[in-house]
């Protein structure tokens, strides 16, 4: 019986060492160097009412040498698919990044990738929106921001649509060339 009481404060001892050693720095949530993005998309239309873009991602670049390793890093697009894009506006904002975290570092640029499935839609005739060769597929907006470390980023991405559609003669085409413009807001956590 002696021998149990002896044991018991140093079972106590070893369980209470066993906790405090398996905590580690990211159970604590020390995030030095990590910054949270969200990104939406809105628009700026005037005169059309149906025009759908395809969004495959979201990027971001970090690189200033376009021929760099990584110059590009991809923010994990959540809403991808072919959306109207004049639903968007000042009160509907499409989320297409939902806070992920990234190391801090400097941006570039930021870009929307589009796919092939772009069109208008003109009193029910569906016309296709080059963007492949008179078009950009991938186009982007200088932003020169320098992410600071536990900080919550939004960056929204404004469509001028109306900017955006032209007609090619030559081709006899409507082009897509989105216009587009970003507004960084910061927060701390």
């Amino acid at each position: 019986m002696k021998h149990l009481q002896a044991i018991n404060p140093l079972f106590f001892s070893i369980l209470i060492l066993l906790c405090f050693t398996n905590c580690s720095t990211d159970d604590v949530g020390d995030n030095e160097n990590v910054t949270s993005i969200a990104v939406k998309l809105k628009s700026t239309v005037g005169e059309l009412e149906n025009v759908y873009m395809q969004i495959e991602d979201v990027q971001f670049k970090v690189k200033e040498d376009d021929n760099a390793h990584n110059a590009w890093m991809s923010l994990n697009t959540i809403n991808q698919g072919t959306f109207n894009v004049c639903n968007l506006n000042e009160d509907v904002a499409l989320l297409l990044v939902d806070h992920i975290e990234i190391e801090s570092t400097f941006i570039h640029e930021i870009r929307l990738v589009l796919g092939d499935n772009n069109f208008i839609d003109a009193n029910g005739l569906l016309m296709s929106l080059e963007v492949s060769d008179l078009g950009n597929s991938r186009p982007s907006n200088l932003v020169k921001t320098d992410l600071v470390s536990n900080r919550s980023y939004e960056f929204v991405i404004d469509l001028d649509i109306d900017k955006s559609i032209s007609f090619n003669e030559e081709e006899n085409m409507m082009v897509l060339n989105p216009k587009i413009y970003t507004a960084i807001r910061q927060f701390e956590y």
